[in-house]
Order: C-alpha cells, then sequence, then structure tokens
C-alpha cells in the first residue's frame, strides 16, 4: 500500500549542510595552523642562521685584535702616552699665558698719530683683569678726545679714564691714562706679533672719531 506524500519516509533529521559547513571551518583552520607553524619555523630558522653568522663575524673580530694586540710595541704606546700629557700639560700653560703683543698691536691700529705715550705699565689686578696705566702728550685737546673715542669704537681698551690733563708751553696737552683691557687681545696665540715701536706714528682717525675737546 502507498504511504501519503504527507508522511515522512526517514526518521533521520537533515543535518548534512550543517555538518558540510562545520567540516569545512575546521578544514580552513587547520590550514591556517599550519601556515603559521610554517612561518614561525622559517623565523626561528633564520634567527638561528643569523646568530650563527654573528657568532662567526664576532670570533673573526676577536681573532684580529688579538693579533692588533700582540703586534703592539709596549714602548710605542709608553711614547704616546708621554707625548699626549707633554702635548695637554703644554696646551694648558699657554691658555692661561698672557701676551700683550695683541694689546700693543691694538693700540697701534686705534691711536691717532698726534697723541703718543711716554710709558706704559701693564700688569693683572687681583681679579685676574688685565690694566694699562700710561703717561703720554696730545698734539692737543682735539686729539686727546680722538683717542677717546677711538679707545670706545674699538671696544678692546675698556674703562679709559684720562686725568692730570696739562697744557704744556708748546700747546701739548699732557694726560695720564688708566683702562682695562679685553682679555682676548692678551691672551697668547701662536700667530700674534708684537709690532716694531707703539710710537710709530699710524693714520690720523677718521672725523667720525673726533670728539669735542678735552677742559683740563
Amino acid at each position: 500500500m502507498a504511504l501519503p506524500p504527507t508522511i515522512p519516509t526517514s526518521f533521520v533529521p537533515h543535518a548534512a549542510a550543517a555538518r558540510r559547513f562545520r567540516s569545512d571551518f575546521t578544514s580552513t583552520f587547520d590550514a591556517l595552523a599550519y601556515l603559521i607553524l610554517a612561518v614561525v619555523f622559517v623565523l626561528a630558522l633564520g634567527v638561528f642562521v643569523y646568530g650563527r653568522i654573528l657568532a662567526s663575524d664576532k670570533t673573526a673580530k676577536d681573532t684580529a685584535l688579538a693579533k692588533a694586540q700582540a703586534a703592539i710595541d709596549p714602548v710605542t704606546v709608553e711614547n704616546f702616552v708621554r707625548l699626549r700629557n707633554r702635548l695637554s700639560s703644554g696646551s694648558a700653560l699657554l691658555n692661561g699665558h698672557i701676551a700683550f703683543s695683541g694689546f700693543f698691536s691694538s693700540l697701534e691700529k686705534v691711536l691717532p698719530a698726534n697723541v703718543r705715550f711716554s710709558s706704559l705699565q701693564l700688569a693683572l689686578n687681583d681679579a685676574g683683569v688685565p690694566k694699562v696705566d700710561g703717561v703720554g702728550v696730545a698734539k692737543s685737546f682735539n686729539a686727546l678726545a680722538a683717542a677717546s673715542n677711538a679707545f670706545a669704537m674699538d671696544g678692546h681698551i675698556k674703562d679709559a679714564i684720562f686725568s692730570n690733563i696739562n697744557v704744556n708751553r708748546d700747546g701739548s696737552v699732557s694726560f695720564a691714562l688708566s683702562a682695562t683691557i679685553d682679555l682676548k687681545i692678551v691672551v697668547f696665540s701662536p700667530t700674534s706679533s708684537a709690532p716694531e715701536s707703539i710710537m710709530t706714528p699710524s693714520p690720523d682717525v677718521p672725523p667720525s672719531a673726533q670728539g669735542a675737546p678735552l677742559s683740563p
């Protein structure tokens, strides 16, 4: 007898599609896991090989360094160390050495030809600042004012104070000078050279440096 079409022929549930999806998902996950494992293995192998290369390179450099150290003469090294110490000591001495030749060069450049010094005294004060005290003669008050302005414009002779100003019978003006000197021009330099004479006439100061007459 034939069964009606509404009656199921089997009591097994239709779950084949779900099992197929689960099987595909598991296969994909396994493939990804194997891929990650392969990448990790390759990286580990690369790190191992690179480590071996570095170790070999270090061994070669250590051997080369040992050979170089063995080839060094201890006497030569000691001589080089002694020379270095001497150069360092000499440099320290020269850096602290005072040479007034730079001051004379600067003075020769800025001092007008009609102003001359008959005596100069250079020394360091208690604070270690170079000072100059001198006595000189200027042709006129205008020449003395020009010298004062020239010192101010140059900047190497600072805080210049002119005192004991007296007019002589020939119209010249005698004076005394007290000033400080810029430390930069009195520090020793191998290229510094002293002028032949600070009494050598130099060109007159330009009109822009001329100042007002000084009163005695």
